[in-house]
């Protein structure tokens, strides 16, 4: 079947789009290819993109929370010395941290929830 759209990208409401691009860039390695006060994206020079987009009053999900209805994976072949980086730029560890170990849940620095595993 073919497609009716391209998948481009995902946008994450945010209070700072471009605090939070620097964030992901630090995570990813991906650079940052566009920024201004209402709106920044990221790329790795593929099609897909991740992107932030300012909303007045935007308030984060908790976790756990019912509220929440999507989150980013990150895959890293050592999820300890991936997590403490990511802790050392900005990330929280939530104390809830379901999955036995197969990966690690954080929040980014507006508490949007990311997982990091190892992609087994």
């Amino acid at each position: 079947m073919p497609a009716l759209a391209e998948f481009t990208a995902v946008v994450i409401d945010c209070a700072d789009p471009a605090m939070l691009a620097e964030f992901y860039r630090k995570a990813t390695g991906w650079e940052i290819t566009y920024c201004d006060q209402d709106f920044a994206s990221l790329g790795n020079g593929g099609r897909m993109e991740i992107a932030f987009v300012r909303i007045e009053g935007y308030q984060a999900p908790g976790w756990p929370d019912a509220r929440k209805h999507a989150h980013l994976d990150l895959t890293a072949t050592d999820l300890e010395s991936t997590a403490k980086e990511l802790l050392a730029i900005g990330a929280a560890k939530p104390e809830f941290q379901p999955g036995e170990g197969k990966w690690v849940v954080l929040t980014d620095p507006e508490g949007h929830p990311f997982c990091l595993t190892t992609g087994d």
